[in-house]
């Protein structure tokens, strides 16, 4: 190489490799990312919302998850769930989603516990896990639901509910929002009776407004009004699990990073007060 080769090289900007983070970083700044890797999120359920949350969550910076599941992947599981491929079918669902989050982030720490949470056992079983900064219900079933809605608020922990995504197709209908005020949604209609007797108060849920399609187990059109009987499984569109699950990694992200998008809030405020100035 000549003299005059070596220097332009010499001269040359040097560009840092690439990391995992880099793109997080700028957004939200070291401090927030280092916050987030010192934060443990306990996730119950690694169905179609919670094992899509699961893999935001990682690729989110969170440096410690703790996964609770009993089931193994199904051929019926692969059209939403991010565990469930054709290579997964028959293994742990717990044992799939740790093995990801460690190819996404090999610096997360994964506790999993594969087990059933019956309402004799999931107090048992959560008061000897680690004390979480975070918890996302991702649970089908209501009884279970309302005992760790009781169980976090009766021991100050944060938490986001799942409510149902099951024969419905709008994600734009998705919203946050505490049980009160929830609407239109079987789940939240029973979650909310519930919840009253139990003297739960203001849990933070994600759910729906889209009344949800009648449809039969063979996916013919009900007559007007009429609803699946009890114990007929539903529907389930590819995209709504998932984005669930994405928009509730996203609020738990946000909210153990204290970071909040202040312009989006005070745009409308500035946009109306200079129409009222002219």
């Amino acid at each position: 190489m000549d003299e005059k080769n070596a220097t332009a090289e010499e001269d040359a900007p040097q560009v840092e490799a690439e990391t995992a983070t880099d793109r997080l970083r700028i957004i939200l700044g070291q401090e927030r990312l280092d916050a987030l890797a010192r934060s443990r999120v306990l996730v119950l359920g690694l169905g179609g919302v919670g094992s899509n949350c699961v893999e935001a969550l990682a690729r989110g910076g969170v440096g410690e998850l703790v996964l609770v599941d009993r089931d193994i992947v199904q051929p019926s599981n692969i059209n939403r769930q991010a565990v469930a491929y054709h290579s997964t079918i028959g293994q742990p669902k717990t044992d799939v989603m740790e093995r990801i989050v460690h190819d996404i982030n090999p610096d997360c720490r994964v506790t999993t516990v594969h087990q059933f949470l019956s309402k004799e056992n999931l107090v048992p079983t959560l008061e000897a896990l680690p004390r979480p900064d975070y918890v996302v219900d991702a649970i089908d079933t209501i009884s279970q639901k309302l005992i760790v809605a009781k169980w976090c608020q009766d021991t100050g922990l944060r938490l986001i509910s799942s409510m149902g995504g099951a024969n419905k197709l709008n994600p734009e209908r998705l919203r946050f929002s505490t049980i009160e005020k929830t609407k239109s949604d079987p789940i939240c209609k029973v979650m909310r009776k519930e919840c009253r007797k139990r003297g739960i108060r203001g849990l933070q849920v994600l759910y729906s407004s889209e009344v949800p399609m009648p449809v039969t187990p063979r996916g013919a059109d009900l007559p007007d009004g009429k609803r699946p009987e009890k114990g007929v499984t539903l529907g389930t569109m590819s995209y709504m699990p998932p984005i669930m699950g994405q928009m509730i990694a996203g609020r738990v992200i946000c909210d153990l990073a204290d970071l909040h998008n202040d312009l989006d809030v005070q745009a409308p405020i500035v946009a109306e007060r200079r129409r009222g100035s002219r």
